[in-house]
């Protein structure tokens, strides 16, 4: 079973961050992605660049529009993700209790695996 462990922290600004803080940081997520693929969990993953850089489409009456950013009102931001394949909910939360963060969550989601899910979902409604 697939699942998304999502990193959803408040953006730092990179001049506050000092170059021990990054070395730290990067050997930790290093350690953590070593683990997940010696168990053969790791599917794919991946940091975000800050919002700033991102763009939004935003749908709704008519043509979708664009903006710069996803500038959601709060301070907390999507900042990266792992895609994980394993047994479980419970190997799912096993893996992110191991996340190292220092702040923010981690929010863990099954992945859609086909559009019989989604029929199936449909047809109990």
């Amino acid at each position: 079973m697939q699942f998304m462990l999502a990193l959803i922290a408040e953006e730092r600004s990179w001049e506050d961050v000092t170059p021990d803080e990054v070395k730290k940081n990067l050997a930790e997520m290093g350690q953590f992605n070593s683990e997940l693929m010696e168990a053969g969990a790791f599917v794919t993953g991946a940091g975000l660049q800050e919002r700033a850089t991102g763009t939004t489409l935003h749908y709704g009456d008519g043509e979708p529009l664009i903006t710069d950013g996803p500038f959601a009102e709060t301070k907390e931001q999507l900042s990266g993700f792992w895609m994980i394949d394993v047994e479980s909910l419970d190997d799912a939360l096993a893996w992110a209790k191991k996340v190292p963060l220092t702040s923010g969550h981690v929010e863990i989601r099954p992945m859609v695996t086909g559009g019989k899910e989604l029929l199936e979902k449909a047809e109990r409604s």
